[in-house]
């Protein structure tokens, strides 16, 4: 966003003290140096109960056909005690631990030792080696962008396999679940444990580190910007990308290949579930360089929130649409599927070209048309840590004009699409929706308030000129 660079290193900022001039100046952007009593209770609230709720829900397929509520009442009523509950929960076992272990390796390897091939042959695909956005101290990082190449290679062996070799059952991801939800914890915990203590001991790059004295805190939302381990491994991009977002489609493989076996069909609905997820996965991976400028990478330390929550929270309950139509299977009327079609798709045409206006109008400096005319902003500037001056160009042009998040808009038109594939018997596949819904809400507000300390008065002026969050309007 950066158009040009004014440095100001003004003689008396070095007899200031340090510290609290770093603090100062973090203080634009990124999370929070004190925590008030309300963020307080969040945190603990979602560290204790954010695992609870995935198991829940999971469970709730495995023994109660996916209703949320028969748990509920036979536990109140007393037909059934939490420890009946658990000891019909399968366990961690061997063969889970060795596939989680040879998946989250095989992505390690994609990720570190696979240079990306992707955009010498893929007209308009930008990967390789690229450059991030500027973090709070001031320090641009370079990125290895082969998040596709990985993605297509994993899906090649995976559909070889089912087509030739047979090694293993396409349902294997479905039959080892809810075995394979322990290693998925065991390694968000390990990792965001890690990466705090590398915060404090070993930081990647110390003047981006922040730390408020509250350990819960601390360790939910991350002390480290970009935790990294050599020249490559950005555990941030890592964890982000994969191996929970190239593992969505495999797992919606998989519930659609257990409905086969189950069934002797694939309903549409699950073809649906299936087409539409794929589509937003892909869309990722194609523009994982413009996922460098995201609130992900750009705003968020890397602690459990991130560590935990991509490891478990986004590859099961982000699937649930997928697993419940292995229990239910939907065959939806003909006028009903294009319907939801057509909402996906013109979520997914919102979505994918406001974030293109974005991307075009930082790629040219604002020097580009946005539908037939030259954009519209706002020129506002920030400081970094080091007390280097940048400016920026916030558009008010195209879909930016309507709302400053309108992004978020076409992303849950998408979400709703998912779930009601579904039908409307149970409510666990509406979750998404509703998860969305508060996940993007909070986020708008979270990054307004991040862009206000950031841009001071420049953002007031942005807001004044684009008034709307989501909705047009209303919102």
């Amino acid at each position: 966003m950066a158009a040009h660079q004014e440095k100001k290193f003004a003689q008396e900022r070095k007899h200031k003290n340090i510290q609290n001039d770093t603090k100062a100046s973090q203080g634009q952007w990124g999370r929070a140096w004190e925590v008030d009593w309300f963020s307080l209770a969040s945190i603990l609230f979602l560290l204790m109960f954010a695992p609870l709720i995935v198991y829940y829900f999971i469970m709730s397929c495995d023994q109660y056909q996916c209703s949320l509520t028969d748990p509920l009442l036979d536990l109140l009523t007393g037909n059934k005690h939490l420890s009946d509950i658990w000891n019909k929960t399968p366990m961690l076992t061997y063969r889970a631990a060795g596939i989680y272990s040879l998946w989250v390796t095989f992505q390690v390897v994609l990720y570190v030792f696979i240079p990306d091939f992707c955009h010498k042959f893929l007209p308009g695909y930008v990967g390789g080696v690229q450059e991030g956005a500027v973090t709070p101290a001031g320090v641009v990082n370079k990125y290895q962008i082969n998040g596709l190449q990985a993605w297509i290679i994993t899906h090649v062996l995976w559909f070889a396999n089912a087509s030739f070799f047979h090694f293993f059952s396409p349902t294997i991801i479905f039959d080892n679940w809810i075995p394979l939800l322990w290693c998925a914890n065991i390694l968000g915990y390990a990792v965001s444990t890690f990466a705090m203590i590398k915060g404090y001991f070993f930081p990647t790059n110390a003047k981006d580190c922040k730390f408020t004295g509250n350990f819960f805190y601390d360790y939910m939302m991350g002390i480290e910007f970009n935790p990294r381990i050599g020249k490559w491994f950005d555990f941030k991009l890592f964890f982000n990308g994969r191996p929970g977002i190239v593992a969505w489609t495999l797992i919606n493989l998989s519930f659609a290949a257990k409905q086969q076996e189950l069934y002797g069909e694939v309903t549409n609905s699950m073809i649906l579930v299936n087409v539409l997820q794929g589509l937003y996965v892909l869309d990722f991976f194609w523009n994982e360089a413009w996922y460098l400028k995201t609130i992900d990478i750009c705003h968020d330390h890397f602690g459990w929130y991130l560590g935990w929550g991509d490891c478990v929270w986004l590859p099961y309950l982000y699937t649930l649409q997928g697993l419940y139509l292995v229990y239910h299977p939907v065959q939806l009327c003909t006028a009903h599927a294009i319907g939801i079609l057509m909402l996906g798709f013109l979520g997914y045409y919102i979505f994918r070209m406001t974030n293109h206006q974005k991307d075009l109008f930082r790629r040219t400096n604002g020097n580009c048309r946005i539908w037939g005319k030259k954009p519209e902003y706002i020129e506002c500037s920030y400081v970094s840590v080091d007390g280097t001056k940048y400016y920026s160009k916030l558009m008010t042009s195209g879909f930016w004009g309507w709302a400053r998040h309108f992004n978020y808009t076409g992303d849950l038109m998408g979400s709703l699409a998912y779930c009601l594939a579904c039908g409307f018997e149970h409510i666990l596949p509406y979750f998404y929706i509703v998860y969305m819904t508060i996940l993007l809400t909070h986020r708008c507000i979270r990054d307004e308030h991040r862009c206000c300390s950031k841009y001071g008065k420049d953002w007031k002026r942005y807001t004044a000129a684009v008034p709307y969050r989501l909705l047009p309007g209303i919102f």
